[in-house]
């Protein structure tokens, strides 16, 4: 198809970066997998780390060799109306899969609290289950003491938590600044704001980190600690994953708007990332309200 015809529907190329992005999911998976595992045996070999490492970096030559074929499919004109239409549908699709995701870790924590710990706390039709299993046990959330006697403490919502929430709340009023820059033609107003907005990103991993080593150090809070702390692990991390997938494509369309890439008219993947990081944003708000304050 010429660069110049928009009457038909443009169909890429084959590409070897989805094939690519299954294998690096694939070593992510099974090396995260394995290295937790590992952490409970200190004899155990480590190399677990090793595949999460390698899944990582397979991970990221996938997106640049992938936003660099797309970057130059846009700028050669070979993407038109209808195109666009079906960009819009896939990124659509796409938040919905992530919502049905973390969907399954909220449905598993309103699980835990309504209905498992209350009937494993024992009542007239259980009591001796509860007996049998965990006499001492006391239902109540969070669970900071495992059937073995290990105890642990709760993470507060105060501190870090409420600091990253205000960080992820401001995100979301400097990316909307940024959209209205791009829409008025506001070129610096654009720039300047998707920066701030990648700085606050970074500060909000940067404090994510910091509260895993206060909760490992000092609260005694690890991936060990029973149900309430798998819970909160796996709910903060892949939050924290998708931050971190977030601010990179946020520094993406950041480069490209420093070299004159978008319009007001045709500024698609800036919009998709726009519409991730809010998201990522509702996102954290729940977790904020079901895993930190409730």
């Amino acid at each position: 198809m010429s660069q110049q015809d928009k009457s038909q529907y443009y169909v890429p190329a084959q590409s070897p970066w989805p094939i690519v992005g299954a294998c690096a999911f694939f070593l992510i998976a099974f090396g995260a997998g394995h290295m937790v595992a590992d952490l409970q045996d200190p004899q155990a070999s480590q190399w677990g780390s090793l595949l999460l490492i390698a899944g990582v970096l397979v991970l990221f030559i996938m997106l640049a060799g992938w936003f660099k074929d797309q970057i130059n499919e846009s700028r050669s004109g070979l993407h038109n109306r209808q195109l666009g239409i079906s960009y819009r549908q896939g990124m659509l699709w796409f938040i919905f899969s992530e919502i049905m995701f973390f969907a399954a870790f909220f449905g598993a924590l309103l699980y835990l609290r309504v209905i498992a710990v209350p009937w494993l706390g024992g009542d007239s039709n259980n009591a001796m289950t509860h007996a049998v299993l965990w006499p001492d046990f006391v239902p109540q959330w969070p669970l900071t003491e495992t059937p073995d006697g290990t105890k642990t403490q709760a993470m507060g919502y105060w501190g870090l938590p409420l600091i990253n929430t205000v960080i992820l709340l401001t995100s979301s009023v400097t990316i909307h600044f940024a959209d209205l820059g791009l829409k008025k033609g506001n070129r610096k107003q654009l720039s300047s704001m998707l920066f701030i907005t990648i700085l606050l990103g970074i500060g909000f991993l940067f404090l994510q980190v910091e509260e895993y080593i206060h909760a490992y150090q000092d609260l005694g809070l690890t991936l060990s600690s029973g149900v309430y702390g798998n819970t909160f692990f796996m709910l903060t991390g892949f939050h924290g994953l998708h931050v971190t997938l977030g601010t990179l494509f946020l520094l993406v369309m950041w480069l490209r708007i420093v070299r004159g890439h978008f319009s007001s008219e045709n500024h698609f993947a800036f919009l998709a990332a726009s519409w991730y990081w809010h998201f990522v944003d509702i996102v954290w708000l729940c977790l904020f309200l079901f895993v930190y304050v409730l």
